[in-house]
């Protein structure tokens, strides 16, 4: 069965809402975007907070002045990359967010909308 066809179905035609299953994308694009999003969130806010700090305070030669935070930042991220557990939590949590939109039609960002703003 070729792709096009396995994320048919599903009650709004966006693929089986219970399906576990994770494409070549998702496993090498979605999920390392939701490890990093979560890294900069939770696990290394002190080092994105310095590094912003520095580019603020820096201007345009950021480049030069910031690139200790810079790698405090990177190594960081790198860190929690390389943590099993924490790949596993952010494909569960990417799981259930594919399974919301598959099961509802809508995204998480639209399901946080008051439902009033949908209507208008």
């Amino acid at each position: 069965m070729s792709a096009t066809f396995k994320n048919k179905g599903g009650p709004h035609g966006l693929g089986d809402p219970d399906d576990k299953s994770l494409r070549k994308v998702e496993i090498n694009v979605l999920v390392p975007k939701k490890m990093r999003e979560i890294a900069r969130i939770e696990k290394c806010t002190k080092e994105v907070e310095e590094f912003t700090k520095c580019c603020k305070e820096s201007s345009l030669a950021m480049v030069v002045n910031c690139r200790p935070q810079n790698t405090d930042l990177w190594d960081c991220m790198g860190k929690w990359f390389k943590d099993e557990e924490f790949r596993e939590r952010c494909t569960r949590e990417y799981l259930q967010e594919r399974t919301e939109y598959r099961r509802t039609g809508l995204t998480k960002k639209q399901r946080s909308i008051e439902p009033e703003a949908q209507i208008a």
